[in-house]
């Protein structure tokens, strides 16, 4: 369903004159102000409803100077004599031209938290021009009801065609020392815990924030990465991001803790280098989201908005999926991804498997995962995921390895074709896994025959890791040629009708719309830090505002056993969450594709809990954002898409709460009946996680339910109609 219109307004030449140019929200809550500084910098400022939400900030790009040309003459490269006005994009602007336009349209998801979404904007288009080198820019800004998105266009021109951007120079200045939810600044990783801090006290938190990972390298002791998360003084919720990111590197931004203001920071490439463009090109979108109520901020469709629409035509192989699998069990260090411990090398297509002795470790056996997918089918799931199936796994990591896995080659003890077949037989998937460890330019040289082997036995769906530092050498995961690799390998597997569930890639900026085969990413701290010595109980009540505004997580929830010991007596790990916390996490952490992440044992211990994963779709029609408050607590109400149920999730930061959660979207005249898991009296995430209690309640729309979720803690409510 599309209902839109489109009204071109007047452009306005208005050479040599810096007037200033004014755009707001369709509801008028926002207002934003461009115009050029004296000395001709870009600048614009953003209010809501009258409340500075952006102080002046300039606009504009640093090119590379060492820009060299070849005199094909000589044969010799020579400076280009003009090497300091190619460098400045940053001021000497004149504006040229001007365009207004306003658009509404609602189009349909192929999945989402809601079933439709609704994208209306007025804009402002200003074409700068720079006469001392005749060069031009259009700056475009989107004013939503929800905040602001602006990019860069480089126009088709004569004397700016090829260039090398030493970095842009987008600036966020702040009206105060707000309180920000952040982790820091990284070229290769987001797999932080938050830490919550005043603006200027980021510098002096920083090298506690900065834990060890596989992979990271950090820029300046006041970088940090969007989604970035602030709350002013004045009650106002900001939050910076970014949204389309293609062909171009990630952003962070670096913080001038006296002046308090951001400015982005681009990801570089193994030489230093930033971007490499050609015009005409657009930069992905800068954002700004903001309002007095913090629910708007995590329901904000914004940075889809800003995204093209579907490029896929025929989605209809696009699938949500609830899956079980074989991981948890090795992420705890009870199983293990090897086969064989006789190997301390890997050479592929010359280690000959067939005479190594079995670990009696390996967990991606036959055997093992047959028990899998009868789980799966006996419960309801989708999917059985395997990691650990294909040959390579005791030489992957650290080495710098280039042909490190090929993608095809299973272990002696996993049968392609019988479990393809077993699968079938009970109506269950298998999600492949390819891990790359960092081999980027590997994983492309096989990608057309791992795609191909996926078709060719049954398999609609990968999760792809890119665990260690990227291949070749010298590269970060965030900058502008591994951003297109991920493209590369998402726009490849919509050609094999495969659906992409990656890890450890550039996190999300609303490219799902586009191309969504996207199901889900990891790009944050999952539940694997769980046991790797635990996350910050408040931490899932964080990512909502920061990681998921760009697109789902594959967050891996529904660990029941908080005690990693009884996994694996050498691991001390906590699991710092309470069982219905768990449970919550399937309605606030929205995802297409949602795991139960624990083993069968597990779940077999806790039936009357499991049944709520077994129930909760993950497909959904409507959703609303109940109460919220990042670091604190957030309690989200999802309608089913094929039914008139209803779900409701709360998760809760260290602070026990009791609030009153209002029935009032259920629909009138309709019964229903909920069924309700709550921590119990004295459940804690630390000392008595498990402690929860189910209750059964007759609700209708005039209904209220007090509820009490302890340090930890949460709860989730099923809420089915009664025929």
């Amino acid at each position: 369903m599309k209902n839109f219109k489109f009204i071109l307004g007047l452009g306005i030449a208005m050479m040599n004159i810096a007037y200033g140019q004014e755009l707001k929200s369709p509801d008028g809550n926002f207002v934003m102000d461009f115009s050029l500084s004296k000395d001709g910098k870009p600048t614009y400022q953003l209010r809501y409803k009258g409340k500075d939400v952006v102080k002046p900030s300039h606009l504009g790009f640093e090119f590379k100077t060492t820009h060299k040309e070849m005199d094909f003459a000589t044969q010799q490269r020579v400076e280009d004599e003009k090497a300091k006005d190619i460098a400045n994009f940053l001021s000497g602007f004149e504006i040229v031209d001007t365009k207004t336009s306003t658009f509404d349209e609602t189009w349909v998801p192929v999945w989402g938290e809601v079933d439709k979404i609704r994208n209306n904007f007025n804009e402002l288009a200003v074409t700068v021009s720079q006469p001392k080198t005749d060069r031009q820019m259009i700056i475009r800004f989107r004013m939503f009801d929800d905040g602001l998105g602006f990019r860069y266009e480089f126009p088709e021109q004569k004397n700016l065609k090829y260039f090398v951007i030493k970095e842009e120079h987008s600036q966020f200045a702040m009206a105060g020392d707000h309180t920000a939810f952040w982790i820091p600044g990284d070229y290769d990783t987001q797999e932080y815990d938050y830490t919550e801090s005043k603006l200027t006290d980021i510098r002096g938190l920083f090298d506690k924030a900065y834990i060890g990972n596989a992979s990271q390298k950090a820029f300046s002791k006041t970088g940090v990465q969007t989604a970035l998360m602030m709350k002013a003084s004045n009650g106002l919720y900001i939050n910076l991001h970014e949204a389309a990111l293609i062909n171009y590197p990630a952003m962070s931004l670096n913080l001038d803790d006296k002046n308090l203001v951001f400015e982005s920071w681009l990801t570089p490439d193994a030489l230093g280098d930033k971007g490499y463009l050609q015009a005409p090109f657009n930069t992905p979108w800068r954002t700004v989201i903001a309002s007095d109520d913090a629910r708007d901020v995590v329901a904000s469709k914004m940075t889809y908005n800003l995204n093209e629409p579907s490029k896929i035509k025929d989605t209809s192989w696009i699938k949500p999926v609830k899956y079980v699998g074989v991981w948890w069990e090795m992420i705890t260090g009870r199983g293990s991804w090897a086969y064989t411990d006789d190997f301390s090398t890997v050479e592929l297509g010359v280690t000959d498997y067939s005479k190594a002795k079995p670990n009696g470790k390996h967990a991606a056996n036959t055997k093992h995962v047959k028990e899998y997918i009868d789980f799966a089918a006996a419960n309801g799931f989708d999917a059985v995921l395997v990691e650990g199936w294909n040959e390579g796994w005791e030489d992957w990591f650290g080495n710098h390895k280039d042909y490190v896995f090929d993608f095809v080659t299973p272990y002696p003890d996993f049968d392609v074709k019988e479990l393809n077949a077993y699968a079938k037989s009970k109506g269950v998937k298998i999600i492949m896994h390819h891990e790359t460890s960092g081999s980027i330019r590997n994983y492309e040289r096989h990608l057309d025959k791992a795609y191909k082997f996926m078709q060719d036995n049954g398999y609609n769906a990968v999760k792809s890791g890119y665990v260690g530092d990227i291949v070749p050498r010298g590269d970060y995961h965030y900058s502008q040629n591994v951003v297109n690799h991920y493209q590369y390998a998402l726009e490849k597997a919509a050609e094999y009708k495969i659906m992409v569930n990656a890890h450890e890639a550039v996190r999300p900026t609303g490219v799902a719309r586009t191309w969504p085969n996207l199901i889900g990413n990891e790009s944050a701290r999952g539940t694997e830090y769980q046991a790797f010595g635990g996350s910050k109980p408040n931490h899932v009540t964080i990512l909502p505002f920061t990681r998921l505004l760009g697109g789902p997580m594959d967050y891996t929830p529904g660990i029941f056993e908080m005690d990693i010991k009884k996994m694996n007596p050498n691991n001390e790990s906590h699991v710092n969450s309470t069982l219905a916390n768990q449970l919550a996490l399937y309605v606030t952490m929205y995802s297409p594709l949602q795991m139960a992440a624990d083993i069968i044992e597990n779940y077999n211990r806790f039936p009357d809990a499991f049944q709520f994963i077994k129930d909760v779709p993950v497909d959904w029609q409507d959703s609303k954002y109940l109460e919220a408050e990042p670091g604190k607590y957030l309690t989200v109400a999802r309608k089913d898409k094929k039914s008139n149920n209803w779900f409701v999730g709360n998760v809760n930061g260290e602070t026990p709460r009791t609030t009153k959660i209002k029935l009032d979207f259920l629909d009138k005249g309709k019964k229903y009946e909920a069924t309700v898991y709550t921590d119990a009296k004295d459940a804690h995430y630390k000392t008595n996680p498990q402690a929860y209690k189910i209750e059964k309640k007759k609700v209708n729309y005039k209904s209220t339910l007090d509820l009490t979720s302890a340090a930890g803690g949460g709860f989730a409510i099923s809420i089915k109609e009664i025929k």
